[in-house]
């Protein structure tokens, strides 16, 4: 075989698709499932604005205050639009939640912090059930927490 006839040989080799080789095949069920899968692991942040600012402690001290930036976690790219279409609920739930915290140590502790943060996940989550949305967030983070005493 001289060189022209082994380069197109090779050249036809190359045109080929690789879906002729079942191994590299992809069917079109397998494709959608990829894409399935693509979806469900979206993560989107979802932004309350503006930041909560409420009173904490106990009534009877002096008035104490609590400054958070909240940012919501979910894993599809559906749940933006019910979290949305409830924000002043959802904001509501928040602020009585932040105003019922009146021990301050616990408050500006991490496992208070954390105890809070997941409190808000569960009423959250609760309130976009209570909705009927179908819908679910993974995860409250705050990128501003602050306790001026």
């Amino acid at each position: 075989m001289n060189f022209m006839s082994l380069f197109r040989v090779l050249a036809l080799l190359c045109l080929l698709p690789l879906t002729t080789s079942p191994a590299l095949a992809e069917s079109p069920d397998d494709s959608e499932e990829n894409s399935t899968a693509e979806e469900a692991r979206v993560t989107d942040y979802i932004e309350m604005e503006p930041d909560f600012v409420t009173n904490v402690g106990a009534p009877d001290q002096k008035l104490k205050y609590l400054k958070a930036a909240v940012t919501l976690r979910a894993s599809s790219p559906t749940t933006r639009a019910a979290v949305e279409a409830h924000m002043p609920r959802l904001r509501h739930e928040l602020v009585l939640l932040f105003g019922e915290q009146t021990d301050l140590h616990r408050l500006t502790s991490n496992e208070g912090k954390e105890a809070l943060k997941d409190e808000a996940v569960r009423r959250i989550n609760a309130v976009l059930e209570e909705q009927q949305t179908g819908e679910q967030i993974d995860d409250v983070v705050f990128t501003t927490f602050v306790v001026q005493r």
